[in-house]
């Protein structure tokens, strides 16, 4: 046999960071235990997306007293998803297990995502949520209308859908090709349709802190999802300006022939209220057409997706 078949898989932990400083350090400690499960080589790249706080300190820290462990510092927080496409971009591994730094996404499934990789000669080892662990009314029913919209209407089955998955080299390969600025990660993983396998999981709560994810960006990240996935928005635009038009015709209609036989009678309610719906649309209608340019004009800019002010590299 080839020396270089012989050879165990190299793993790589991406772990996207931001305001986990003080719980970072136990948060590894579980990940190296888990990992040591595995009986393989592997890697931890931490990803601090401009943490005001002690953050890259700790890291730093960590470095020290851990060998395989490399880090980057964006220059500001440019988002979970541009600091995993930063994560992504720089692991080195065979496989590279791309998860949460707050402890939502347990260490302790990792040994299972790798065996299920290794035994099913899957592409993908996606962990899939079986609930949204403890979240207020108005964040589930959100998410819940979210996903069944996409779902509609880019024809994927997102649900249960989470960012910890085990990719192997050729799916990451093919995930670094997407070089959008608009990135939503498990949406795009879906999207290239490779093989994958799914390990339910509950989600914990978190470590320590709290979520930094306030509605002004999940709404943000589920227009994102929404118009990177599908074109129907505007087509139903489209479908409503032509569903007007028919009612426009009619009701012209319906006017002529009542002057013609001398009974128009004024009505202004009734017109007041079709320049009030007729509006809204008209409202609603740019809203629509007006994110898709937005998209367009943010990727035609050609900016990248974060930029790094400070890495460690344990081979430099």
């Amino acid at each position: 046999m080839d020396s270089a078949e012989a050879q165990p898989p190299f793993l790589s932990i991406v772990l996207p960071v931001f305001r986990e400083g003080r719980h970072l350090p136990a948060f590894l400690t579980a990940v190296r235990s888990s990992m040591g499960k595995c009986n393989l080589p592997y890697e931890v790249v931490l990803v601090d997306d401009g943490s005001p706080d002690e953050t890259w300190q700790v890291i730093v820290e960590e470095a020290k007293r851990s060998q395989g462990l490399r880090a980057l510092r964006l220059s500001r927080n440019f988002g979970k998803e541009s600091a995993l496409c930063a994560g992504l971009e720089h692991a080195r591994g065979d496989a590279v297990i791309a998860m949460d730094a707050d402890g939502q996404h347990p260490p302790s499934l990792i040994p299972d995502m790798v065996r299920q990789w290794q035994t099913s000669g899957a592409d993908i080892v996606e962990a899939v949520k079986r609930g949204r662990g403890r979240e207020s009314l108005s964040n589930k029913l959100g998410a819940q209308l979210f996903y069944f919209i996409l779902n509609k209407l880019s024809g994927f089955h997102f649900k249960g859908a989470s960012d910890f998955k085990l990719m192997n080299r050729k799916a990451v390969d093919a995930w670094l090709k997407m070089h959008e600025r608009n990135v939503f990660f498990r949406g795009m993983t879906i999207w290239m349709g490779f093989t994958t396998v799914q390990i339910p999981f509950e989600v914990v709560p978190r470590s320590a802190g709290h979520s930094t994810w306030s509605a002004l960006k999940r709404l943000k990240l589920a227009l994102i999802g929404i118009t990177a996935f599908s074109s129907f928005p505007l087509h139903l635009v489209t479908f409503a300006g032509v569903v007007f038009l028919v009612i426009s015709v009619l009701l012209g209609l319906e006017t002529l022939y009542l002057k013609l036989v001398g009974r128009a009678v004024s009505g202004f309610a009734t017109v007041i209220l079709l320049e009030l719906i007729i509006g809204s649309l008209l409202m609603i209608s740019l809203g629509i057409i007006g994110e898709y340019l937005a998209r367009i004009y943010e990727e035609v800019k050609g900016r990248p997706r974060y930029i790094v002010t400070e890495s460690i590299d344990p081979d430099e």
